[in-house]
């Protein structure tokens, strides 16, 4: 099996972003406009990226086996895992379908919520044809609506923007995007639900931050964080609602 030969500055920006490693799993920090898994567009895939990466870096002659367990929306930044073995994919689709990795975003939002801190619970119905989830105001009764849950925290605020964390309970389409809008805070660069203006890398300012969970073939306990993109410039935001002492970078 043969794959692309990666040029120096991209097998390095690569090699820079993984989070976490192993014979079993490899955890990424991924870019806005970069895709998870092969779609109609017929752009590389990550999948596909990783797996020249890694032929490359081991001088490896044979096929690379990179499985994906989950997604992060093509505009979303963020933590993704790749399992490395058919064995560590089928137990990390297993957890991610059970709920049993707990994942954390983070959201540069246009406005600051009401409320400091609160659990948000709606009804979303989603719309094929617009790509596009709404809450529904009939609530369970509205056909094909499903119950979306989150908790956010508001961190702190630069100059024009607020952090908001989010802990997400259930995982709907669109899930952070259309409730954050439905309490009228719109993420920087999500034009499809409300923002005045996109970002220039073409991504919205939602990062997947934090996941915590069962390595699915060591056993141990696992928690990783990833650094939000550098154009998000929230350097002097003070994070003690997070529990930490210094400020993002």
């Amino acid at each position: 099996m043969e794959y692309r030969r990666l040029g120096e500055d991209e097998f390095r920006d690569l090699e820079s972003r993984i989070l976490y490693e192993d014979n079993h799993i490899l955890v990424f920090n991924k870019r806005p406009g970069e895709i998870v898994q092969a779609d109609k567009t017929g752009d590389e895939c990550l999948a596909e990226t990783l797996k020249a990466f890694i032929a490359q870096r081991d001088d490896k002659p044979g096929k690379v086996y990179v499985g994906i367990p989950h997604r992060l929306d093509r505009p979303v930044s963020g933590i993704t895992i790749l399992a490395k073995t058919s064995k560590a994919l089928s137990r990390l689709s297993e957890m991610f379908r059970s709920g049993n990795i707990h994942k954390t975003y983070w959201a540069l939002c246009c406005n600051a919520p009401e409320v400091k801190s609160a659990e948000l619970d709606d009804w979303l119905v989603r719309n094929e044809k617009m790509n596009k989830s709404f809450i529904a105001r009939g609530g369970e009764k509205v056909n094909g609506a499903k119950l979306a849950k989150l908790i956010y925290t508001h961190i702190g605020d630069t100059e024009r923007y607020s952090l908001i964390e989010v802990q997400l309970l259930t995982g709907r389409h669109h899930q952070i995007r259309c409730q954050l809008a439905g309490i009228g805070c719109v993420i920087k660069g999500d034009l499809k639900y409300g923002a005045p203006r996109s970002n220039p890398d073409g991504g919205i300012c939602l990062h997947s931050h934090e996941i915590k969970f069962i390595h699915p073939v060591r056993k141990e306990e696992m928690d990783i964080i990833a650094p939000p993109p550098a154009s998000w410039k929230i350097g002097n935001i003070h994070l003690s609602a997070c529990g930490q002492s210094d400020s993002a970078t």
